[in-house]
C-alpha cells in the first residue's frame, strides 16, 4: 500500500489577454498585408498565453467579432486560426500530474486520508511492523484502499503483514470434509489424489478475508513457505521476516511469527475479535507445560503429493476468552464502520496470553 498532487487553480484571463483580444478585433477589420501580418503575430501571442477555459472563451469572442465586422477573407481566416490555437492549448479537464482528476478519485483520496488518520491516531507506528486481521464485510470499502491507508501510515520503512493461511490444504479441515462428505469411497480417493499443491506465489487464502488476499496478491508481496499457516507481507522488512518457515513449525520459534515477536510488532484487529488473533498461537509454544503434539497432512510439490509432519496441537477455541481478560491498559480501541478496532503490542498480549494459558489450561488438563 502516495498522496495525489493538489489540483492547481485554473489561471484567469489577464489584462494582457483582454488587450490582445481588442487589438485582434481591431486588426481584423483591415484588409492590407500589414494587417494580416500583425494579426498573425497577435494570434501566435494569444495561443501562447491562452491556457485556460477563459482564454478559449476570449478566442471564441474574437472569432465572432472578426467574422461580423471583417469583410476580407484574410481577417476571418486569422480569427479562425486564433480560436483553433487557443482551444488546442486549453485542457478540457483539470489534470494532475498522474492523470485526470475525477469525482471518484477525490472521494477515494478523502476516504484514504480519513482511514490513515484513524490508524495514526490509534497509535500505528511509522516505520514499524504491523500484523493485521480484518473483516471488511458490509463496509463497502475496497481492500485496496485499506491496504494503501495502512502503508501510508507505516511509511516506506514500515512493513505490513497479514495471515495467508490455507487450512483447506488438509484432509482434516472443514473444507476438505465438506468436499468429500457426499462422495463415494472411490470418488473421495480420486478427489484426494487430485488435490492441488500449495504454491506460495499462486495459492489464494480465501478464508482469511479480502484484505489478506489483497495484500498477498499485490505485486511485490512476499509470502512465507508454509503450506497451511503462511504469512504474507509488503514493505521494507517483509522479505527478512518471512524468508524461512519450516514445515514442522506452524507458528512457533522457527516461524515468521517468532520474528514478528522479536521485532516488537504491533497487532491491529480491524472489526474482528481476539478469536482470530493468530499471535496467540505463539503463546502456545511458549507456555508450560507445552500442548501435546499431533500429525498434520498437506499437499506440496505436486498434485496429490501428500506429506505428513508433526507439530503442537494448536487450539484457538479459548482465544476470545483470553482476549477479554487482557489488561485494558495494553489495548488502544476505537470504532470504525460499526465495528471495533483494537491495536496492541504483540509482546504484551502474547506474554499475558502465555500466563493465562499456563494457569488454566494446565488446570483443565
Amino acid at each position: 500500500m502516495a498522496d495525489r498532487p493538489g489540483v492547481p487553480e485554473p489561471p484567469h484571463a489577464s489584462a494582457a489577454s483582454t488587450a490582445t483580444a481588442s487589438a485582434i478585433a481591431a486588426s481584423a477589420t483591415a484588409a492590407s498585408t500589414a494587417s494580416v501580418t500583425a494579426a498573425s503575430a497577435i494570434a501566435t501571442a494569444a495561443s501562447a498565453t491562452a491556457a485556460s477555459t477563459a482564454s478559449v472563451t476570449t478566442a471564441s469572442a474574437i472569432a465572432t467579432a472578426a467574422s461580423a465586422t471583417a469583410a476580407p477573407t484574410a481577417s476571418v481566416t486569422i480569427a479562425s486560426a486564433i480560436a483553433t490555437a487557443a482551444s488546442a492549448s486549453a485542457p478540457a479537464t483539470v489534470t494532475a500530474a498522474t492523470g485526470p482528476i475525477t469525482a471518484a478519485g477525490v472521494a477515494r483520496k478523502a476516504e484514504l486520508d480519513r482511514l490513515a488518520e484513524l490508524f495514526r491516531s490509534l497509535g500505528v507506528r511509522r516505520g514499524g511492523v504491523l500484523m493485521v486481521h480484518a473483516s471488511l464485510s458490509g463496509t463497502g470499502v475496497a481492500p485496496e484502499l485499506v491496504r494503501d491507508a495502512l502503508l501510508a501510515v507505516l511509511g516506506p520503512a514500515g512493513t505490513l503483514i497479514v495471515p495467508a493461511f490455507t487450512p483447506e490444504n488438509s484432509d482434516t479441515s472443514r473444507a476438505y470434509k465438506e468436499a468429500v462428505a457426499e462422495l463415494s469411497g472411490p470418488e473421495a480417493a480420486e478427489y484426494r489424489r487430485g488435490m492441488p499443491p500449495f504454491e506460495p506465489d499462486a495459492t489464494a487464502c480465501p478464508t482469511m478475508g479480502a484484505l489478506a488476499e489483497c495484500v498477498r496478491s499485490t505485486p511485490g508481496a512476499v509470502r512465507s513457505a508454509h503450506p497451511q499457516t503462511s504469512l504474507a507481507g509488503l514493505g521494507a522488512r517483509a522479505g527478512k521476516l518471512l524468508r524461512r518457515h519450516p514445515l514442522r513449525s506452524h507458528l512457533g520459534r522457527l516461524s515468521p511469527m517468532a520474528r514478528l515477536y522479536r521485532a516488537d510488532a504491533q497487532i491491529l484487529l480491524l472489526r474482528v475479535g481476539f478469536e482470530v488473533c493468530s499471535a496467540f498461537h505463539y503463546a502456545e509454544y511458549l507456555m508450560r507445560p507445552r500442548p501435546s503434539r499431533r500429525t498434520y497432512r498437506c499437499v506440496v510439490g505436486g498434485k496429490g503429493n501428500w506429506v505428513e509432519y508433526r507439530d503442537l496441537e494448536l487450539d484457538d477455541s479459548d482465544f476470545g476468552v483470553i482476549g477479554s481478560r487482557l489488561p485494558r491498559r495494553l489495548l488502544a480501541e476505537t470504532e470504525w464502520a460499526s465495528g471495533t478496532v483494537v491495536l496492541c503490542g504483540m509482546r504484551d498480549v502474547v506474554g499475558d496470553a502465555k500466563r493465562q494459558m499456563s494457569r488454566y489450561r494446565r488446570a483443565l488438563a
